[in-house]
């Protein structure tokens, strides 16, 4: 369509220079005849003789025909046609023109006198009209023809922009097209995928921002979306933890429970037991309910640490009098029970967190090595420490656990051997505990097998 406009304008551009242009032509043509028929009417005017004055001065045009008519109308001189075959010119457009204007001209006009095409110009005076004619030959139409080769410029020219304009308004129109594909996209909330970038003007500008800003918004919404579905995963997985937590301790509860109900059953019952026998049924009772204090304790620590972070207080601690403590503990132990610590703290390390959690980190892993090892050596090292974190080893010279166990000993309540675990008084939560506290101070655990035999703790702990 702008195509078509455009070619409509340059064509009615095209038409009106070229008649303006024969216009021109024409009426230069008629300016040269004028000037002649001023001059020789000025003879006429004069009462001089015309006719040697027509033959003596160099006319303006070969052929040209002189024609003298009387203010009447008749032709009282023709230089190419006798007077008799004449009739009156009072009606001819030229002479009728220059009649009301003083001066005229026709193109093309066919002779009535003697049948040729003539170029006809009148000058109109105060006793004559002198009227020129040139014959309309093959030569005058040349001259007064359009200059085609301007014609043909404008046209090449427009031809060269028609194709500049066709491709600017394809490239424009493409971009207007895509625009609308993403439009179509953008109301139905899928994604615009198309990789290549509108072009580098005022719409393609626009386009690019408006696709960003949209592509943006869908970040946005998928980044809500994949949040909404963690925190959902998130709370899902603490409502599973929390109710396999609550069946665990139901579980780890029973034991005790039915064996001081037992003893106090039989204590209550009345019948005769030896003294011996009572204390024996005292101190499991009291066995019991010591098993039961720690498994409650350990519990409230754990769900301290998960539900109450920002309940939990910090301060400065220095992690070599905690170490210090544990060692001076070993030392008090009887002498079949205890474990030997060597401290390879080379610095004084300090950090800002929980002085019982902290406590609880080093005491589980020292209380697990003590029961469960079976070994004489706890070595406790201080790997790397900057201003940001310390990386710290704890491991034993025991026995170590299989492979596949490895994984799960951060696991509440799993035991390597369970009927051990219990024998030894055990809440299968420290090193659960020892994990929350490592995490809560925005440090990681991992065990490991020593290859010497014994089990390895590597943990890191936040400045």
């Amino acid at each position: 369509m702008l195509l078509a406009f455009s070619w409509t304008l340059i064509l009615c551009f095209i038409g009106f220079q070229y008649l303006r242009e024969k216009q021109y032509k024409s009426d230069f043509l008629n300016a040269q005849l004028q000037m002649y028929n001023r001059h020789l009417l000025e003879v006429v005017e004069d009462g001089l003789l015309y006719e040697e004055y027509i033959a003596a001065h160099e006319k303006p045009f070969k052929d040209l025909r002189i024609s003298i008519i009387a203010l009447s109308g008749a032709v009282i001189y023709d230089n190419m046609i006798p007077l008799d075959s004449l009739d009156n010119h009072r009606y001819r457009p030229e002479v009728a023109t220059a009649f009301n204007d003083g001066f005229g001209y026709h193109i093309g006009r066919q002779s009535s006198s003697d049948g040729r095409e003539y170029f006809y110009s009148a000058t109109k005076g105060k006793r004559a009209i002198i009227r020129t004619a040139i014959p309309y030959s093959s030569t005058l139409r040349e001259l007064l023809k359009a200059d085609w080769d301007f014609l043909g410029i404008i046209i090449i020219i427009s031809s060269v922009m028609s194709v500049l304009a066709y491709f600017a308004t394809r490239r424009l129109g493409k971009t207007i097209e895509r625009l609308n594909r993403f439009a179509d996209k953008a109301k139905n909330g899928e994604a615009f995928d198309e990789n290549e970038p509108f072009p580098k003007d005022e719409l393609g500008s626009i386009s690019n921002h408006i696709v960003t800003l949209y592509a943006q918004w869908q970040q946005t919404i998928k980044d809500r979306d994949i949040a909404y579905e963690a925190t959902l995963r998130e709370e899902q997985e603490k409502m599973r933890i929390k109710r396999q937590l609550t069946n665990n301790i139901n579980h780890e509860l029973k034991t005790p429970v039915a064996s001081i109900q037992v003893c106090l059953e039989t204590l209550l019952s009345g019948i005769n037991i030896s003294e011996d026998k009572r204390q024996e049924l005292i101190e499991r009772c009291y066995s019991n309910n010591e098993r039961l204090r720690r498994l409650l304790a350990d519990v409230s620590l754990i769900t301290r640490m998960e539900d109450g972070n920002a309940l939990i207080g910090k301060e400065k601690i220095i992690l070599n009098e905690i170490i210090s403590d544990i060692e001076e503990e070993l030392v008090i132990m009887p002498e079949n029970e205890r474990m030997t610590l060597h401290n390879n703290f080379n610095e004084r390390v300090i950090i800002d967190g929980n002085f019982s959690l902290i406590c609880s980190i080093f005491r589980n892993l020292t209380e697990n090595a003590l029961t469960y090892s079976g070994g004489k050596n706890i070595t406790i090292t201080l790997l790397k420490n900057n201003d940001t974190e310390c990386h710290i080893r704890f491991e034993d010279d025991g026995c170590g656990v299989e492979e596949k166990q490895l994984t799960r000993l951060f696991e509440r309540f799993y035991r390597v051997d369970k009927g051990r675990s219990r024998q030894k008084g055990g809440t299968g939560l420290g090193l659960a505990i020892v994990k929350h506290a490592v995490l809560f101070h925005g440090g990681t655990i991992t065990a490991t097998n020593r290859e010497d035999h014994g089990l390895r703790f590597d943990f890191t702990l936040k400045k």
